[in-house]
């Protein structure tokens, strides 16, 4: 089961688990954006396609009762700091209630069932220290997206100790941390590779306010990868039972916003007779620096990422360019592109290949 499938992690990881031979139940309140990939892919036509509410408790309850699934994975949120100013109600109540619901609906079951909550690497007190936040750094947020967040940890950790924790329960339950993804098939507002292609579409900068912000790009299987190790590993053993991980790329991969959309640019296949961005009123201070330190997972779970930041530039503004200048099938790219990672990560012996 996945909560959020029509969203673009969502979308991702619904397509790899059916590339797995899952059958997949996805539950939504609805597709978010136009485009989507979720469209753009037929997925609704290949698996149990719900539109529900994640904050409706019975809903919830329903789902999980009458497909009984082996796997939770949450992804369901209101994932925009925008929007989370424009409807704080709604960003608290979706991403902490929402949580706590999928969480009280599990409570119940009577079989195993592995449960793969996902917050957001903004669930950390971002003090912009040099070295990256580890899982027992303190959580916080200065603002309405991130205090969500964080406020979804705290709820992941008292459920579990209450309800699920020290056999009290068959369910087992893992956290896992990211940000700041990209990838083919992203069309949310007020994301900075969307952006990007849209004005690069017509041949024009995209705006940016920010160049120097910095922050752990990483391409979107790469978060999805841990996530399945996760799940794995709690499946199989459960010693990861009530641990939170990170999943970022590797410290020497952090790039700023600037970096970022050079590096698109020099990947996007038409005539660039044009610059890629344009710096309009700059900020003053900016939450320039945001980092994670992945060695939890490595330790416990044998989880490295698999892409240098060059190949995550290269597919992201391939899948782009093909699609939406080109005219590609989305539905061959992006297999091509899950192809691809997996047999890079095979190369590069990730175990979770094994």
């Amino acid at each position: 089961m996945v909560t959020g499938h029509t969203g673009f992690k969502g979308s991702w990881l619904t397509a790899w688990l059916l590339r797995m031979g899952a059958r997949v139940v996805g539950y939504s309140d609805m597709v978010p954006t136009q485009p989507a990939l979720f469209d753009l892919l037929g997925l609704s036509d290949q698996i149990v396609d719900i539109r529900a509410d994640v904050r409706d408790l019975d809903a919830v309850s329903r789902t999980i009762r009458d497909h009984r699934p082996d796997f939770v994975f949450h992804l369901a949120a209101q994932p925009l700091v925008s929007a989370s100013y424009a409807d704080p109600v709604s960003t608290y109540t979706t991403n902490v209630i929402g949580t706590m619901t999928v969480l009280d609906a599990l409570r119940t079951a009577d079989w195993l069932c592995v449960a793969v909550m996902i917050t957001s690497d903004k669930c950390y007190d971002n003090v912009e220290w040099t070295w990256g936040y580890r899982e027992n750094d303190a959580l916080g947020g200065k603002d309405v997206y991130s205090g969500s967040k964080g406020a979804a940890e705290l709820i992941i950790k008292s459920m579990y100790h209450s309800f699920f924790a020290g056999g009290k329960s068959p369910v087992r339950i893992g956290v896992g941390r990211a940000g700041n993804v990209i990838g083919g098939g992203d069309w949310a507002k007020d994301r900075i590779v969307v952006d990007a292609v849209k004005s690069w579409q017509h041949n024009a900068p995209v705006i940016i306010r920010s160049p120097h912000a910095t922050r752990p790009w990483q391409h979107v299987l790469e978060p999805l990868s841990g996530y399945l190790a996760l799940g794995q590993g709690l499946a199989q053993g459960g010693k990861e039972n009530g641990e939170a991980f990170n999943f970022g790329p590797s410290g020497d991969q952090n790039r700023s916003v600037a970096d970022l959309l050079n590096a698109l640019f020099l990947n996007w296949g038409t005539s660039r007779a044009f610059s890629p961005f344009e710096i309009q009123g700059q900020t003053m201070k900016e939450a320039g620096l945001l980092k994670l330190n992945c060695d939890k997972a490595l330790h416990a779970l044998k989880w490295t990422p698999t892409l240098v930041f060059d190949e995550t530039a290269h597919l992201t503004a391939e899948w782009y360019h093909s699609v939406t200048v080109n005219g590609a099938d989305p539905v061959t790219l992006t297999a091509q592109h899950l192809e691809t990672y997996l047999s890079l990560a095979k190369d590069r012996s990730k175990s979770w290949t094994a």
